[in-house]
């Protein structure tokens, strides 16, 4: 991803009926105490005359105790479900019209400032993992709100909500270990005045959730050490960025490789060297094959300069040998590849015009030769074939339905995510589980981004830098770049059958330093970046790094 074509300002369609489905009518305040369930004003009521004896943790006896959960669509109101407010405000808490699935939600929201919380108590469970699902919406700017699992044993899960300007439901899972036989459910909200979250369609089941992909693309961090980049932690102590990182909880580093780049960097000896490095932290490596000696990406995948007279036949060749070489010296040096992307975003294909989706035979000749090479050197190593569709579900069945017609062999399914470029979260949640379902593959978010700021540090005009490119609910703040961050890998977790993988943020160490621009062939190019890195201006590692220890 990068390049003048790709990182054009593209228009983000703020989503202008928000206020439609969530209008003052909905949620006057008479209208939360009129839906307001009477066994919800009573559970309320009691707990509130208990007042400091009840912890907002719960207490341990509750109004409804069952191994299953009782009502999880609120098809009955609020029955099964019981409400508490330590500062009285129980009825922000309240059932109304407009389900996920269903006739019925659970709403809270408030007129002024309120804290609630709507919990069911399980009891007689089986010890073991259980995973708790839900599917929500939100406006977004509450101090928190949140489902979560809690006293069940062991330590709290639980799973914020995005903001959903655009109204559309998102699923979320948390997934707990319960040692003493209960557990409850809690869907929580602590929210400013007019603010509102929405719940339906809870479930209980056996299992667990989790992410083994929680990597940063690290390519540009040998250019950026050279020219001088330094980073810190958040404290201000200066470090190596890959050892921040990984101390973080970052446990993949995506490399690509470019094969005679006219500036040397992200070529096979720079790639071998990072290896070294990420192996020795105990990460593993994705190797990411544009077969360029530049950027390839939707809008250019340019044959390397020494393939430039190749037609299709020996293309084939050189990709096999060009694959293999490199996976071959990096098993050699004992830092075997565990993933590798065969081309990069080929939304349209690879080495143009050959291997160009005009003729698929061709490309999937392409992309064989390619993955062939790579399980030649070892089997063992995952093949990703990477689109930037992340919101583009039909695009993306268009392609992958294609490649499995043509016989294209491929492991993983490795999708490019940018809120500002690929539409809503509930886009990319219908993308995913939709692909993973129907290609009965894992799905990989190979890269992801948000700013943390709108200045500019090097006098190059960021690719995002005016208010009107992000992402409705995510200012460009270190809160907002952590939060985005957050909902990405939440979605990913959500992928039914622990189908997704994780995510890569893209470039987290490219902070603005003198000398290493985007362009390989231009040394006076700047960054166009800086502002979505994981450092900041200052050099220290912002809190969306902490993501990395995602569950």
């Amino acid at each position: 991803m990068y390049g003048k074509t790709l990182f054009a300002k593209a228009p983000f369609a703020k989503a202008p009926f928000a206020r439609a489905l969530y209008g003052r009518t909905a949620y006057a305040p008479e209208a939360a105490v009129r839906r307001t369930p009477r066994g919800g004003r009573r559970a309320a009521a009691a707990l509130t005359a208990l007042g400091g004896l009840l912890l907002a943790a719960l207490p341990a006896q509750a109004a409804h105790a069952a191994a299953t959960v009782t009502n999880p669509g609120f098809e009955s109101g609020a029955t099964g479900w019981t409400t508490y407010s330590a500062g009285g405000q129980s009825a922000a808490s309240f059932t109304e019209a407009g389900g996920h699935a269903g006739s019925t939600r659970l709403s809270h929201w408030s007129a002024s400032a309120y804290k609630v919380e709507t919990y069911q108590y399980l009891s007689g469970l089986t010890n073991g993992t259980y995973t708790l699902s839900a599917w929500v919406r939100s406006s977004g700017g509450q101090n928190s709100a949140y489902i979560a699992l809690r006293n069940c044993g062991s330590t709290e899960q639980r799973t914020d909500l995005p903001p959903t300007a655009n109204g559309a439901w998102i699923r979320l899972v948390t997934s707990v270990k319960v040692t003493g036989g209960a557990c409850t459910i809690s869907l929580d909200s602590d929210a400013h005045a007019g603010e509102w979250a929405n719940f339906d369609d809870i479930t209980f089941t056996p299992g667990t959730t989790g992410l083994s992909v929680k990597g940063g693309d690290l390519s540009t961090l040998p250019k950026n050490e050279a020219h001088g980049a330094v980073y810190r932690t958040a404290n201000g102590t200066a470090g190596d960025a890959m050892g921040l990182l990984h101390s973080a909880g970052m446990n993949y580093v995506r490399l690509k490789v470019w094969v005679n780049p006219a500036d040397g960097y992200n070529d096979r000896a720079h790639v071998l060297a990072m290896a070294k490095r990420a192996k020795t932290l105990g990460m593993k490596i994705l190797v990411d094959f544009h077969y360029s000696d530049a950027w390839a990406d939707p809008g250019k995948q340019t044959k390397p300069a020494a393939w430039a007279g190749h037609g299709y036949t020996q293309l084939k060749t050189d990709v096999y040998n060009h694959t293999y070489d490199v996976l071959n010296a990096l098993k050699a040096q004992g830092t075997t590849a565990d993933m590798v992307q065969i081309g990069n975003e080929i939304n349209a294909g690879l080495l143009w015009p050959e291997g160009s989706t005009d003729n698929w035979t061709q490309l999937a000749g392409l992309l064989t030769s390619g993955t062939n090479a790579a399980k030649a050197v070892s089997s063992s190593t995952k093949v990703a074939l990477h689109l930037a569709k992340g919101g583009d579900n039909a695009g993306t069945r268009w392609w992958f339905d294609n490649a499995v017609a043509h016989g294209v062999p491929f492991d993983v399914i490795a999708l490019s995510y940018y809120g500002y470029w690929h539409g809503p979260l509930s886009d990319l949640q219908t993308n995913l589980d939709d692909t993973a379902s129907r290609y009965g593959k894992p799905v990989l978010v190979a890269e992801t981004a948000y700013a943390h700021t709108l200045a500019d540090k090097d006098g190059l005009e960021n690719n995002i830098a005016t208010a009107d490119q992000l992402v409705a609910g995510y200012p460009a703040t270190p809160a907002g770049q952590a939060a985005n961050f957050r909902d990405v890998l939440n979605v990913v977790e959500a992928v039914p059958g622990g189908r997704g993988l994780g995510a890569v943020y893209w470039e987290p160490g490219w902070t603005a330093v003198t000398g290493s621009g985007w362009d390989p062939a231009d040394a006076s190019s700047g960054n166009a970046w800086e502002n979505q890195a994981l450092f900041d201006y200052n050099e220290k590692l912002l809190p969306a790094a902490n993501w990395f220890s995602h569950r």
